[in-house]
């Protein structure tokens, strides 16, 4: 009976070996579950793959010395088309709120998804909230008054609002200084050095993060002094007239944090419709290289996205919204930011890459550190801890803002920030690297 058993095993390994994709044992590769490598993300544009020169074009006039023109070759990448939006930062803020509150009511499995289900989010890895469940931005969490399920647990968030002395008479206002948002990634960097260590173990190159997200809405006040802008602080980042609007007050840390959040939100989807791992995005924030090209819309030395070598069109328009002149901010059409469609797009189709806010970029501020640049995606990072010098902590900034000169406007001009500060007038855009050569081949 066992030679009989054997036999048959033996027999149907052959058939699988002649009938399957693996021919007469010819080495046909294991492949991925393909896929169409064309699928652009939503309210994003593609830049292609080439090389240019990059760097300084004109005049230096505060002899900065940090951007000499190179040649260089920039990969394939997607990026945003406009700036982020308070409505999109607050999906964001949001989605932290409504994640806390389910953790507070002590039953989140009702809320988690389905093995049918579509919309979802990533919570800790592996489980899934539904938010048709939920319901829109939260509204099944918040409220008061229902037959049982979220709305009869509401008393249960009391926490989540200022209590005692700290709140305002007849007034239930978020503490939003517990809105925290918590993940983890991988440090390439500190991969790279250490991973051939025997005694080295993967926990030592993972990050991880605990990042208050809530923008601060009082750099309308702390960043101008005797400055009526207290209207600015009370409803930008709320009132739905802004809701279009570059989110500010948003530190480095806070866009990082956004960026790893997109991704996961995306990556919830993605396993919910079994999505190929190919087809999925991480977004981060943009290199300042990455900016730069893209900014110049597949031209060559121009001096602003549009183009240039002028500030104004053939009709004498202002091309953005920045500062025209010694207490002028209106002239552009824009008294502080504008809506993030405002103006015409560059040739990539890309808003706002000069004025309005000026942006973060992943890249550290080393005024050193261009000659030892690769010439094929050149970029220089420095994750700061909390205990390391504030000039280790500078991060690029790109694009000039609503509040600079025009100066600040051109391609290859950068300045800076520390990567804990929030500013009015510093936002941010991502990017997602184009899993290929070329999207257009």
């Amino acid at each position: 009976m066992k030679k009989i058993y054997l036999l048959t095993i033996v027999g149907i390994s052959l058939m699988l070996a002649s009938c399957g994709h693996g021919g007469q044992g010819e080495l046909v590769g294991a492949y991925n579950r393909k896929f169409k490598n064309d699928r652009i993300p939503l309210g994003m544009v593609y830049i292609p793959p080439g090389h240019t020169p990059l760097g300084g074009s004109d005049e230096d006039i505060t002899f900065s010395q940090n951007g000499p023109s190179r040649m260089v070759t920039i990969s394939a990448f997607f990026m945003d088309q406009t700036e982020i939006s308070n409505a999109e930062y607050r999906q964001f803020t949001n989605w932290v709120r409504d994640s806390i509150a389910i953790a507070m009511m002590g039953n989140p499995q009702q809320f988690m998804m389905t093995p049918k289900g579509n919309a979802a989010a990533a919570v800790g890895g592996d489980k899934f909230i539904d938010w048709k469940k939920v319901g829109p931005n939260g509204a099944n969490i918040w409220r008061n008054k229902g037959r049982g399920g979220a709305g009869a647990q509401a008393s249960q968030l009391d926490g989540m609002y200022y209590s005692g002395l700290d709140a305002l008479p007849g007034k239930k206002e978020f503490d939003v200084r517990k809105f925290e948002y918590t993940y983890a990634e991988l440090n390439m960097e500190k991969a790279a050095l250490g991973h051939k260590d025997p005694n080295s173990k993967r926990q030592d190159y993972i990050d991880r993060y605990t990042v208050a997200i809530y923008p601060d809405t009082m750099v309308w006040k702390t960043d101008y002094s005797y400055s009526q802008n207290d209207p600015m602080v009370r409803g930008y980042y709320n009132h739905p007239s802004y809701d279009d609007y570059p989110v500010v007050g948003v530190s480095w840390e806070q866009a990082k944090a956004f960026s790893h959040w997109r991704t996961k939100l995306y990556d919830g989807v993605a396993t919910a419709r079994k999505l190929p791992v190919g087809s999925r995005s991480d977004y981060r924030l943009p290199a300042e290289t990455e900016f730069e090209y893209a900014a110049r819309g597949g031209n060559t030395k121009t001096k602003y996205p549009w183009g240039g070598p002028y500030i104004r069109n053939t009709k004498g328009c202002l091309q953005a919204n920045f500062k025209p002149g010694r207490g002028d901010y209106s002239s552009d059409g824009g008294i502080y930011t504008v809506g993030v469609r405002s103006y015409f797009p560059n040739d990539y189709g890309l808003y706002n890459m000069a004025g309005n806010v000026a942006e973060w970029t992943i890249t550290a501020y080393n005024k050193g550190a261009s000659p030892l640049l690769h010439d094929l995606n050149p970029n220089f990072t420095y994750d700061a801890g909390a205990a390391d010098s504030k000039y280790k902590k500078r991060k690029v900034v790109k694009g000039g803002s609503w509040k600079d000169t025009g100066y600040f406007l051109q391609n290859a001009v950068a300045t800076y920030e520390y990567q804990d500060t929030q500013r009015s007038y510093i936002g941010f855009r991502c990017v997602s690297s184009y899993p290929g050569t070329d999207l257009r081949r």
